[in-house]
C-alpha cells in the first residue's frame, strides 16, 4: 500500500535531460509584476513610477526639451550615471557637445549610507517648514491628511544622484563605454544616403547596429559572455546641427528623415537588450504634423515646460516649482491598456542636491486680506492647471477649497 501510494503521489513533470541551470538575471534589472515585461530604471524613481515601473528593455524613452534645455539634459545624465552604477554598457551620441564632457557633467550617486543622511537633511529640512507653515496656515486646513507628494513606489529600484556632486572618473571607467561625436564621424568619409535619410542619421544608424551585433546584445552569439544591456542615449535629436531642418521652417526640405531615424532605431532596440532615451527639441519644431509622428514612432513621450522667463516663474502659485511635467505617452505592454499614473498633474523641481518630480497641489487661500488683483491672477493661473488638479476657477472667482 505504501508503493502503491507513492506511485499515486508522483507526477508526470520530468526535467529535461539537456536543461541547464536558469541563466543569471541581467544586472539592474528587474520583470514587472504586471506585464512581464523586463525593466530597468531611469535613474530617477519619481520617473520610474510615472512611467509603469520603469523602462522597459527594447523600448525608447522620448524626452521634449524644455525651452532653455537644463532640466530635459540632466534627466538624460540620470539615464547614463544610473547605467554606469548597474554595469551596463553605454552609447553615447551628440552633435551638441562631445560625449566625454557629458560623461564628465555625471551626478554622483548616493549609496545606502550617504542615501540614509541625504533622506534625513531632506526630511528635517521639510519638517522645519512644516512648523512653520503650521504657525500661519488657517485653522480649518490643519486637521487635514498630508498630501503624498511623489509618486514613488515602496519598492526599492534604482539609485539616488546628487547633482551637486560629479561621477568619480574610476567608477566612469569601470564599464565599456560607446562614443558617437557627429564632428569627429563626417568629415572622414563622403556623404551618406543610406535609408533614403541624411548622413548624419544614417551613420549614427550604422554605429548602433554595428555596436549590437558585435557585442552580441542582440543574442546572435550567447556563449561569448555573461549577458548584458547597451543603454543609448541620443542628444537634441532633430536639431539643425544633426544636419535636419524641421525646426527651421514648417515646410522642411526632408520632413521625413527624422521618423525614419526613429522607425529603424525602434526595430534594432526591439530585437536587442537595449534601451534608448533621446531628447528633441519639441519647441522649435514648427510643424506640428511631424511631431505627432515622432510621437507616434516613440514608445514613451514625455514633455517638461520650464518656468524659466515665463509669468509662472514669479506667479506665487507654482512658488514651490520649477517646471511642469507632461505624459504624452506610455506604451502597452503585453495589455490593452498603459499603466497609468494616478496623477496627471506633476510638476518637478530642483531641491539642493535632487530633482525630483511631485504631484502638483494648489497651496491653501491663507490670508482673507488678499488683494481683489491677487486672487484674480490666481485665478487665472488656475485656469492652465488641468481638470484633475483640485477646483476649477470659473470667471474672476479665486479657487475655492
Amino acid at each position: 500500500m505504501a508503493a502503491a501510494g507513492g506511485e499515486r503521489g508522483r507526477t508526470s513533470f520530468q526535467r529535461r535531460p539537456g536543461a541547464g541551470p536558469r541563466p543569471p538575471a541581467l544586472p539592474g534589472t528587474r520583470p514587472s509584476v504586471r506585464h512581464g515585461q523586463l525593466l530597468l530604471s531611469s535613474g530617477l524613481p519619481s520617473l520610474d513610477c510615472v512611467l509603469g515601473g520603469g523602462v522597459a528593455v527594447g523600448t525608447l524613452l522620448l524626452i521634449e526639451e524644455d525651452k532653455y534645455g537644463l532640466y530635459s539634459n540632466l534627466l538624460f545624465k540620470y539615464f547614463l550615471a544610473e547605467g554606469i552604477v548597474c554595469g551596463h554598457d553605454l552609447f553615447v551620441a551628440s552633435a551638441k557637445e562631445h560625449p566625454d564632457n557629458i560623461l564628465k557633467e555625471l551626478p554622483a550617486p548616493l549609496l545606502d549610507d550617504s542615501y540614509r543622511k541625504e533622506l534625513g537633511d531632506e526630511a528635517a529640512a521639510v519638517k522645519s517648514e512644516d512648523s512653520q507653515d503650521s504657525m500661519k496656515i488657517a485653522w480649518r486646513y490643519q486637521n487635514l491628511p498630508k498630501m503624498e507628494t511623489s509618486p514613488t513606489t515602496y519598492t526599492k529600484f534604482g539609485h539616488y544622484y546628487d547633482v551637486s556632486k560629479k561621477m568619480s572618473p574610476e567608477l566612469c571607467q569601470s564599464v565599456k563605454l560607446h562614443r558617437f561625436y557627429l564632428h569627429e564621424e563626417l568629415p572622414s568619409e563622403p556623404e551618406m544616403k543610406t535609408w533614403n535619410i541624411n548622413s548624419a542619421y544614417a551613420r549614427l544608424l550604422q554605429s548602433i547596429q554595428r555596436i549590437i551585433s558585435q557585442e552580441g546584445f542582440d543574442g546572435s552569439d550567447p556563449q561569448k559572455k555573461q549577458r548584458n544591456v547597451l543603454r543609448i542615449g541620443i542628444q537634441s535629436l532633430g536639431s539643425i546641427l544633426w544636419g535636419d531642418d524641421v525646426c527651421c521652417s514648417d515646410a522642411p526640405e526632408d520632413p521625413r528623415s527624422l521618423t525614419k531615424f526613429l522607425y529603424v532605431l525602434r526595430a534594432l532596440l526591439r530585437k536587442s537588450l537595449s534601451a534608448c532615451i533621446v531628447t528633441v527639441p519639441a519647441h522649435l519644431i514648427q510643424n506640428k504634423a511631424i511631431m505627432e509622428r515622432v510621437t507616434n514612432l516613440s514608445d514613451m513621450v514625455v514633455g517638461l515646460e520650464s518656468f524659466i522667463g515665463s509669468e509662472r516663474e514669479t506667479n506665487p502659485l507654482y512658488k514651490d516649482y520649477h517646471g511642469l511635467v507632461h505624459v504624452h505617452q506610455i506604451p502597452r505592454l503585453n495589455s490593452l491598456i498603459c499603466d497609468v499614473s494616478d496623477t496627471k498633474d506633476l510638476a518637478f523641481r530642483l531641491k539642493r542636491k535632487q530633482f525630483t518630480i511631485e504631484r502638483l497641489h494648489l497651496p491653501p487661500d491663507l490670508s482673507d486680506t488678499v488683494s481683489r488683483a491677487s486672487k484674480q491672477e490666481l485665478a487665472g493661473s488656475a485656469k492652465l492647471l488641468s481638470s484633475g488638479c483640485g477646483a476649477m476657477a470659473i470667471g474672476k472667482q479665486h479657487l475655492d477649497f
